[in-house]
């Protein structure tokens, strides 16, 4: 395990953290490869799918079995580990492109690289929230930016390369460049020292129990004690439903753009192409808001502006005003990642933190099968997009009920505080 220290500056810790979620949110870009695939290795659209279906899949267990590790052997070491086994997906993908092999597409880029994702996207959230115990939404959400903008990144330069070197080449170039980023962001990682404080907080009364602590009047909770919790549950619950909104829209913006909208091909590409300014954008800027407006409220601000939008989506004429009503989904989408490790360290403190948000992650997994699946099943069973929106938008409405329950279920945890604690709480 790594030791702790003072003498790092937390801001470099940051910008390590934003490499290695840079690296692995190349994973919003796998839609370059689709063609290419198809016109190289004569591959359907399903079986190159089913790659980027895995790895989503795969990247949430590996997070909630890792988590431990993470904990156990400190950020530093699970951050190579996580460079290690994404540098490997990808050269292994390009093999497998070289081989003609689809199985071992799979095995590389789904499992290998998937596992890869999973454990670069928890490594350095723990020790962000020890380093910014002043500002955990914004600290977190700046990480979590990073991965939401790796398509910005790897797009362009996946396109370039595809067309310059080819396919292989393409998966063998960007496995080291990633590589490279992931392990020179991850040997910087080390947790503070535990009698630190960021300059600000050290004068203030019980500011090392409020650093590593959960809100006043609620009680910190290991790993395995927060899994069994209601709380918890509930999180995951809304975790769950908000990212299977959010990914049903990155799934089919173009299609419906151009069914609803009336947009061209060519227009709905575009606009699409616009979607990971907002993912990023989302992510920064609802969980720094987070810290200010609370958790709960923020999450009940996902849930109610997606409610709005899914309703009033169908009716929507113009391209572009549903194009903006698609952004403002897509930064619920993003916040909602962004602002989940800091919540969590809200509920249940920062002690294991990143064990119990690696728990929490399997709602991503799950969620990013069955969120376009539901959505393709609705699509497909009734021909347009209105029904798929509708369901969807019942679900948030049971999300909204959730997270009036959470509050609920806070205020009852709460009930021991003191004015003074009750006054100081930022839980929403």
């Amino acid at each position: 395990m790594s030791q702790s220290v003072t003498h790092k500056n937390r801001w470099v810790i940051a910008l390590a953290a934003v490499a290695i979620h840079l690296s692995i949110g190349s994973i919003y870009a796998y839609s370059i490869y689709q063609i290419p695939l198809k016109e190289t290795q004569g591959w359907s659209t399903s079986k190159v799918t089913l790659a980027f279906s895995i790895a989503v899949l795969v990247l949430g267990f590996t997070a909630a079995f890792l988590g431990r590790y993470v904990e156990e052997y400190g950020p530093r070491t699970a951050g190579l580990a996580a460079g290690v086994l994404y540098g490997l997906g990808m050269v292994g993908a390009g093999a497998s492109v070289q081989f003609g092999s689809l199985p071992l597409f799979l095995a590389t880029f789904g499992v290998v690289g998937g596992m890869g994702i999973g454990l670069g996207y928890i490594s350095p959230i723990g020790t962000l929230l020890e380093w910014f115990p002043d500002r955990r939404g914004m600290a977190t959400g700046l990480a979590v930016m990073g991965f939401g903008a790796g398509a910005l990144l790897t797009g362009p330069l996946g396109n370039y390369l595809i067309q310059a070197v080819g396919v292989a080449p393409t998966f063998y170039a960007l496995g080291g460049l990633y590589f490279v980023l992931m392990t020179a962001g991850a040997s910087y990682l080390e947790k503070p020292a535990d009698d630190w404080l960021p300059e600000g907080m050290a004068d203030e009364e019980n500011a090392h129990e409020r650093a590593r602590s959960a809100l006043p009047g609620i009680k910190s909770l290991t790993a395995a004690e927060a899994r069994t919790s209601p709380r918890f549950w509930m999180v995951w619950l809304v975790v769950f439903i908000n990212v299977s909104a959010g990914i049903m829209l990155l799934a089919f913006a173009s299609p419906m753009l151009q069914q609803i909208g009336g947009a061209s091909a060519t227009t709905a590409a575009f606009i699409t192409g616009y979607i990971g300014i907002f993912n990023g954008g989302g992510r920064i800027f609802w969980s720094s808001l987070s810290d200010y407006i609370g958790r709960t409220t923020t999450y009940g601000a996902f849930m109610l502006i997606q409610i709005a939008a899914f309703l009033v989506m169908p009716q929507l004429a113009g391209v572009w005003i549903l194009a903006a009503t698609i952004f403002l989904v897509i930064t619920c989408y993003g916040g909602g990642f962004a602002s989940l490790p800091a919540y969590l360290s809200d509920l249940f403190g920062t002690a294991e933190v990143s064990a119990i948000h690696g728990y929490a992650l399997t709602a991503w997994g799950v969620a990013g099968v069955a969120g376009p699946q539901l959505a393709s099943f609705v699509l497909e069973s009734t021909g347009s997009y209105t029904s798929a929106l509708y369901v969807v938008n019942a679900a948030l409405v049971v999300g909204l009920l959730a997270v009036l329950t959470l509050r609920w279920r806070i205020g009852q945890l709460k009930q021991g505080d003191t004015p003074t604690e009750s006054a100081a709480s930022s839980s929403g």
